[in-house]
């Protein structure tokens, strides 16, 4: 099978990658490609193809297991349940799970609230009528919704932005090396210190949790936790609300409609900007444990494996007309939250903190529009993370 080069159209392919995933579902569901940062990995491009990948035991999430970075010693961040495969992923999930419910995430909904209208009055009530949505809304509703569910309301966020940033979107291999060693020993200080006052926030829960057999995380676990959890509790929220808000801004016939009937429509407008520009356009990598067969083309053992999920949610098999930006359309089944073991713990909360954000915004601001003297739009780098630093408005 012939590689794909990606590397000869970075820039174009990160400002709107969706053409290119076009033409490669246009060939097959499954690619032998380069990238800038992999020499050649395997990427599934199909909607179908991307769900069995999503779910198949025999793709390694645990990149220890492979000997494609046997060099790389792990950090103790990385002892978390999305580098993890059963049974040690079941495990880390269950002592997780009993502590982040659906009942916890439903009662911050007026918290939520507050917060957001706080930043809204913020961003509205400076006397401007301009500003960058994502340094005055975007960042910090998820930033302070999930350091006060885990109970470090005193955060240096500013720090640990940077480090996030360089994380999910690194822009060197010795620059992401350093953001992690530094986040890991602030993370260690931060355990340590809630031990010692521990309260009714989930870090403190996640520190004294024990299952029905006694068992309970360990250090390298809870920093792995901590990790992962104040990581993908705000980058993948920032982005859908950005993201969210620049599709809604960029189709004025759906921002009317969503405006004519916030109650019936906002839940499956949300759904809409998940699908048609998620804030993760790939999964992290896995690993063929062993010979895989994926729309008709046989992986080998050992090699490395993307999903596109931004690809997945375009593929018109599944979803009719895929380019279209449509809120009233049934986006059930998109992959921006993943598929199988691995699906986002934090969807539920996700949902919550865009519905709130996406309709008071809009309620706030009935004349709000993208600020064409704006800087240009600065995407993040790489295929994981898919979103603007920045998001000029006016109102």
């Amino acid at each position: 099978m012939t590689v794909v080069d990606l590397r000869e159209c970075t820039e174009d392919f990160t400002a709107d990658p969706y053409p290119y995933y076009e033409r490669l579902r246009a060939s097959g569901p499954v690619h032998r490609v380069r990238t800038k940062d992999v020499d050649e990995m395997w990427m599934v491009v199909g909607y179908e193809e991307a769900r069995q990948a999503l779910a198949d035991p025999r793709l390694s999430k645990d990149w220890r297991v492979s000997d494609l970075w046997d060099k790389e010693a792990a950090h103790a961040v990385n002892s978390n349940m999305l580098e993890a495969d059963p049974p040690h992923h079941t495990r880390l999930r269950k002592l997780v799970v009993r502590e982040f419910t659906a009942r916890r995430v439903e009662a911050m909904r007026p918290r939520v609230q507050q917060i957001t209208d706080d930043l809204i009055n913020s961003m509205t009530d400076k006397g401007s009528s301009s500003a960058d949505l994502v340094d005055a809304l975007a960042f910090p509703l998820p930033m302070t919704v999930i350091c006060e569910l885990l109970g470090v309301p005193d955060l240096d966020r500013d720090r640990f932005r940077v480090w996030s940033n360089e994380v999910v979107a690194p822009t060197g291999t010795e620059e992401s090396a350093a953001a992690i060693e530094e986040m890991g020993g602030y993370l260690a200080e931060l355990i340590e210190e809630k031990r010692r006052s521990p309260g009714e926030d989930l870090l403190s829960a996640l520190i004294r949790t024990r299952d029905e057999g006694g068992d309970q995380l360990s250090p390298d676990e809870l920093m792995g936790m901590a990790f992962l959890l104040l990581v993908a509790g705000h980058e993948t929220t920032v982005n859908l609300i950005s993201n969210g808000v620049r599709a809604l801004l960029s189709h004025p016939e759906q921002l009317a409609a969503l405006r004519a009937d916030f109650d019936g429509l906002i839940d499956g407008a949300i759904e809409e900007m998940l699908r048609y520009d998620g804030p993760v356009e790939t999964s992290t990598f896995r690993f063929a444990r062993e010979p895989v067969e994926l729309g008709g083309v046989t992986i080998p053992a050992g090699r490395l494996v993307l999903v596109a999920l931004a690809s997945g949610d375009r593929d018109p098999a599944r979803f009719p007309e895929p380019d279209r930006f449509d809120i009233r359309r049934s986006a059930q089944g998109h992959l921006a939250f993943g598929h199988g073991i691995h699906f986002c713990l934090g969807a539920p909360l996700a949902r919550l903190e865009g519905r709130i954000a996406v309709r008071t915004l809009l309620e706030r601001c009935p004349d709000l529009a993208l600020d064409p003297d704006g800087a240009p739009w600065e995407w993040a780098p790489g295929l994981l993370i898919r979103g603007v630093r920045k998001l000029p408005v006016r109102w």
